[in-house]
């Protein structure tokens, strides 16, 4: 999801597709270290989802100004705990589950240099050792899936702007390098042919 930094807000749609089960959701936002932030607001954080219900997110910025130059990333996390009727379940034994979605959420200053779209094919990789550097010159993030060097399948790896993320790879892998990455809309771009420096 990607947040304007200039927005006031923006929103989430969260549709409960079951034709008989209440939720109850819980949805907060966190750092790429895990911890929670108070940069966002979340409303509501906490509500009953009725069964084939549409609720809607309100999330709102109320942090330090962010980067004017590049990206910055958090989590949307959105937990979805399912209603119990004690009558159908007293005297058994149940084993019950939330589910947690995580959406990254990239907040994205006004006026970058350049277009997201083109930014995927700026990236170069450094192969050293038993490691590939990738090098984003871009103020984007870039998340690359579908990543190989040679018949090698690399793990998805998100790319920060403006800096160098080192991969590890096993000793004798060579090889060409293709990947795709994952545009605004969470589709796949088509694959690119990636320049080794």
């Amino acid at each position: 999801m990607v947040y304007p930094a200039d927005a006031k807000q923006a929103s989430l749609a969260v549709t409960n597709s079951d034709k008989n089960l209440r939720f109850l959701i819980q949805s907060w936002v966190e750092t790429t270290n895990g911890e929670k932030t108070t940069d966002f607001i979340m409303t509501p954080p906490l509500f009953v989802s009725k069964p084939q219900g549409e609720n809607t997110l309100r999330i709102m910025y109320v942090g330090q100004t962010p980067p004017t130059d590049r990206e910055s990333v958090y989590w949307i996390n959105v937990k979805a705990i399912p209603a119990v009727e004690r009558e159908a379940v007293q005297g058994k034994n149940v084993l019950q589950l939330a589910v947690l979605s995580r959406i990254k959420l990239f907040v994205r200053p006004a006026g970058l240099a350049m277009s997201p779209a083109d930014a995927p094919a700026k990236l170069t990789f450094h192969k050293q050792g038993n490691k590939i550097s990738i090098n984003n010159p871009t103020p984007y993030y870039i998340t690359l899936v579908n990543f190989n060097i040679g018949n090698h399948n690399l793990p998805n790896t998100m790319a920060a702007p403006k800096s160098n993320t080192d991969i590890a790879i096993p000793a004798g892998v060579n090889g060409s390098i293709k990947y795709q990455t994952i545009n605004d809309y969470g589709a796949n771009t088509p694959s690119i042919n990636g320049v080794m420096k």
